[in-house]
C-alpha cells in the first residue's frame, strides 16, 4: 500500500495480479484536425503498418458532442476508422483528430507501451502530424459479486465510503468524481469510483453494462498541451502516466485486494 502523498510519491514496485479485475485501458492521442484520415486511400498505409497485429477493420460514423457554455452541443458526424485483432480484445481507432489504443486483455504495462509505440510509429509515417493537443491514459477496474460486497476490506475507508456500510445493500448507485492537478507540469488526474446499478454505465464508450451491479475505479491521467509530435517524448510521458496511475491505484488498494486478485506479496 501506498501511504503517502501519490501525486508525488516514489512508483512501488508492480505487483503482478494474476485475476486482475482491470477490465480496460486506453491511450488516446488528440492533434490539430487533419482531413485526408477522412479518405480510405491515405489510411491504406496506416492500415498496412498494423494490419498483422489488428486485421478486422471496422469503420463507423461517430457522431461527436461539445460541451460549452451554452451546454451539450453535436457537431457534424465524423468517419473513425477502427482495427481490431482477431480476439476482438485490442483495438486501435483512428479519426481525423485522435489515435487511440485500447484492450480488454491488459497483460502488462511494458506489452501495452510497446504497442503504443508501434501504432504512433504508424501515425507519424502516414500522417506526421507535427503537433499533438492532448495525450491521456485511462484505467477501468471492476468488482462485481462477492469482491464488491467486500469491498470495505479491499480499498481504504476514505474510497469505500457509504459502500462499505452497513446498509451498503440498499445503496443503488454512489458515482464519486475528483479532479487532481499534478504539482509539476499540470498534468490532471480525473479518479471515479463508487456503485453502478446492474445494467448501467457513466461511459458506455469504455465501461460496457452488465446484468449485476458492481464497484467501479476509473483513473484517468491526461495533459492538454499543444506540443510538438514525438514519438519519444510521447513514450517517456505514456510510462510517467503510467507509473502515476499505478502509484494511485496502490494508495487506494490495501494488501487484502492484492491477494484477493492472484498478487504475490
Amino acid at each position: 500500500m501506498v501511504n503517502t502523498n501519490p501525486l508525488i510519491a516514489q512508483p512501488p514496485k508492480e505487483v503482478p495480479l494474476k485475476k486482475a479485475p482491470l477490465i480496460r485501458a486506453i491511450a488516446q492521442v488528440r492533434f490539430p484536425p487533419i482531413l485526408s484520415i477522412e479518405k480510405k486511400d491515405f489510411v491504406a498505409s496506416f492500415q498496412e503498418a498494423i494490419r498483422e497485429k489488428y486485421p478486422i477493420l471496422q469503420p463507423e460514423q461517430t457522431q461527436g458532442l461539445v460541451f460549452g457554455s451554452q451546454g451539450v452541443m453535436q457537431i457534424a458526424p465524423q468517419l473513425t476508422w477502427r482495427f481490431v485483432d482477431l480476439t476482438n480484445n485490442w483495438r486501435v481507432s483512428l479519426a481525423p483528430n485522435f489515435v487511440a489504443l485500447e484492450t480488454t486483455a491488459y497483460s502488462s504495462r511494458r506489452d501495452f507501451l510497446e504497442r503504443l509505440e508501434s501504432v504512433l510509429v504508424a501515425l507519424n509515417n502516414s500522417f506526421n502530424p507535427q503537433i499533438i493537443e492532448r495525450f491521456g491514459l485511462r484505467y477501468i477496474d471492476r468488482l462485481v459479486g462477492q469482491d464488491a460486497k467486500d469491498i470495505g476490506s479491499l480499498v481504504k475507508p476514505e474510497i469505500a465510503g457509504i459502500a462499505a456500510t452497513e446498509f451498503r445493500e440498499y445503496v443503488q448507485q454512489t458515482i464519486n468524481e475528483s479532479l487532481f492537478i499534478m504539482p509539476e507540469g499540470g498534468e490532471q488526474i480525473i479518479a471515479r469510483w463508487g456503485i453502478i446499478p446492474a445494467g448501467a454505465t457513466f461511459d458506455p464508450d469504455a465501461i460496457e453494462p452488465i446484468p449485476e451491479p458492481s464497484w467501479i475505479l476509473d483513473l484517468d491521467m491526461s495533459l492538454s498541451k499543444n506540443r510538438e509530435f514525438s514519438i519519444e517524448e510521447l513514450m517517456s510521458e505514456s510510462n510517467r502516466f503510467a507509473e502515476r496511475i499505478y502509484t494511485f491505484f496502490r494508495w487506494v488498494v490495501n494488501d487484502e485486494f492484492l491477494r484477493r486478485f492472484g498478487g504475490e506479496l
